[in-house]
């Protein structure tokens, strides 16, 4: 019985190294990625605004032709690479909620709490701009924090912040994501093709039976994988959701019984994350940078009344809205009691980090290219995006190093 009891304690030993690794692993890589992505988006204004304009914007229309479907280059990189993105979102989110700081309803509500009210704060801050003018439909745009940007910008002050305070912001990003990938699916789905649909549902099933049967043939899955990413993309709702389903389709269980450190006995999830982040940190998301984030300033963006109003509304939202939704939300919960804050955080790192939630870059551009067909809406969008982006990162930076230098001077 002592034997079992001891075999009992050090499989759960085990799996707590193990999901910390994991963790670990992922903040270190997210953080250096966010400076990989923001080197991609200089690279992007640059060219987007320099003599050789023409070949960025007719790179992106090369048509790449395949036997069943015709794709520019930036739809190869916006549908297609982004859906093994959307992929690893998936695998994060079901992480979280298997063994991470969503799993069950005490560690999650503080996250998702935020995690909601920064998503209908500057939605509706967006929106109550945006009514009855051609650029409402962009209300989603403000609406997902950027996990590698925000973690980032949040290493910057090292040991100084509570590693308390950066799971949470992992976690409500994640939680954040979760809830950007409902409206995309929701709301961004102008029309539905049932046969291909169907025919999406029927491989998804067909992957959950093949777990069933033990089949562990990765290629198997690739191609059944690819075959499903075309069915979404016929049938109306965006090819990235078949990317974040087949991440929660992904097996959790794992030998914990064997050294948290054998990555041969990680769960399959952390298997395949571990490969695949670092491809996606800096590979997929810089490539979408340099793809999306190419604003020509001295286009007709200022001198059109409703551009410039779409990225000022974008902007306002991500820095006033973002923060605003995330610490009153977060304030509410926990004065009736349903949440706490993170250990040794005050409300102060509350502010900061709301403020830190506020920076917008892949979810929202990704949004933005869903949300608008007009070429001076889309670059307004984007241009918001960066502004204010760029202004919550200055603004989040300040207050918790203010918040932080007073903390370590009390102590």
């Amino acid at each position: 019985m002592h034997n079992d009891l001891g075999n009992r304690k050090s499989e759960g030993s085990s799996t707590a190294e193990r999901i910390a690794a994991v963790v670990t692993r992922f903040l270190r890589i997210e953080a250096a990625s966010g400076f990989v992505l923001l080197g991609a988006v200089i690279v992007a204004m640059l060219w987007a605004n320099s003599p050789w304009s023409d070949s960025y914007h007719k790179l992106l229309a090369v048509t790449i032709k395949t036997i069943v479907i015709d794709l520019t280059l930036h739809e190869l990189i916006n549908d297609g690479l982004m859906a093994i993105f959307f992929f690893l979102v998936g695998l994060e989110i079901k992480r979280e909620l298997v063994s991470g700081e969503l799993k069950g309803i005490r560690a999650a509500s503080l996250p998702v709490a935020a995690a909601l009210g920064g998503m209908i704060a500057p939605a509706l801050i967006y929106y109550g701009l945006q009514n009855g003018t051609p650029g409402e439909k962009g209300w989603g745009v403000p609406i997902a924090t950027d996990i590698a940007f925000a973690v980032g910008f949040l290493s910057l002050l090292g040991s100084r912040v509570p590693r308390s305070l950066l799971v949470f912001l992992l976690a409500f990003a994640i939680a954040d994501d979760l809830g950007a990938i409902v409206v995309i699916a929701v709301f961004y789905t102008d029309h539905l093709s049932f046969v291909p649909l169907i025919l999406g549902g029927c491989g998804l099933i067909g992957i959950l039976l093949l777990q069933r049967a033990g089949v562990r043939a990765a290629p198997v899955y690739v191609v059944i994988g690819l075959l499903i990413w075309l069915a979404f993309y016929k049938s109306g709702i965006h090819p990235t959701i078949a990317g974040v389903m087949l991440g929660f389709l992904t097996p959790t269980g794992a030998k914990v019984s064997q050294p948290a450190s054998d990555r041969n006995y990680l769960s399959a999830l952390d298997r395949i994350e571990d490969r695949l982040h670092l491809w996606v940190a800096y590979g997929i998301m810089p490539l979408f940078a340099v793809a999306n984030a190419g604003v020509a300033i001295s286009s007709s963006i200022f001198d059109d009344s409703v551009g410039s109003s779409v990225a000022l509304s974008v902007a306002v939202a991500l820095v006033i809205g973002k923060p605003a939704g995330i610490v009153l939300a977060s304030w509410i919960t926990t004065k009736v009691g349903v949440t706490r804050l993170p250990s040794n955080c005050n409300w102060g790192h509350m502010l900061g980090i709301g403020v830190l939630g506020g920076v917008g870059f892949t979810l929202a551009l990704f949004i933005a290219t869903l949300s608008f067909d007009s070429p001076t809406l889309l670059d307004a969008a984007k241009l918001g995006i960066l502004i204010g982006s760029s202004a919550a990162a200055l603004f989040g930076l300040g207050i918790l190093a203010l918040v932080t230098r007073k903390t370590s001077e009390t102590r």
